[in-house]
């Protein structure tokens, strides 16, 4: 049985999501951030990243994690990857030089997209766009994603997928990276194969089953 650690209010979204498009049983193990908590070492914290027991799983305190029948990982994307591999299905890679462009995507996305993108969200959660340093870190963050966005854009205009002509785990891993921008509506103007694939992405049953638990998690 797989479980995954962490709450749906963090990267673990990921993996909840590619277990319902999977369509694999697992055991959720809410685990919050601990930088969150006043005191993560209250006696009546929750559990949290900090928490001896979660440490005792995984030692580098991180989320999300996951434990697939006594192997322990964490990193969300390589964990989607991973899945992809064990369980097959339409959402893996075929061929080997389809499993290369999925990896070769993902990190694409992990190293030339998320840093940006995720200024952009951080920001916006703590209504840093409010403020003259939280915009001018959103429009720095947005001028720097213009490059990729158009990149993407060029990949989708073929088959609207970024590997193959099927929905797969690097359509699923970059949508998640890419939703941390959605705010910033004149990208996907600029971007329109981007929009309309991330709409795509995101009205499958499994995106819409993990971001309705999502809406409803405590913050």
């Amino acid at each position: 049985m797989l479980t995954i650690y962490g709450v749906y209010r963090s990267r673990a979204s990921r993996n909840y999501w590619m277990a319902g498009e999977l369509g694999i049983p697992f055991v959720s193990v809410p685990v919050i951030q601990g930088y969150r908590l006043d005191d993560p070492a209250a006696a009546d914290a929750p559990l949290n990243t900090l928490s001896p027991e979660f440490l005792k799983v995984n030692p580098a305190g991180l989320i999300p994690c996951i434990d697939d029948g006594g192997f322990v990982m964490n990193e969300s994307l390589a964990i989607n990857l991973y899945l992809a591999r064990k369980h097959g299905g339409p959402l893996s890679g075929q061929t080997i030089t389809e499993e290369a462009e999925m990896l070769q995507w993902t990190m694409w996305a992990a190293t030339e997209v998320e840093p940006h993108a995720v200024k952009i969200v951080l920001t916006m959660d703590r209504n840093g766009a409010e403020s003259e340093e939280g915009r001018m870190t959103i429009r720095a963050a947005t001028k720097a994603l213009k490059k990729a966005f158009a990149l993407l854009d060029n990949r989708l205009a073929a088959t609207g997928h970024v590997v193959g002509d099927r929905f797969t785990v690097a359509d699923l891993n970059l949508a998640e990276v890419f939703r941390y921008a959605m705010s910033q509506t004149e990208l996907f103007d600029a971007a329109p194969n981007v929009k309309a694939w991330l709409a795509a992405c995101q009205a499958r049953p499994a995106f819409k089953t993990m971001f309705e638990t999502r809406t409803k998690e405590a913050q």
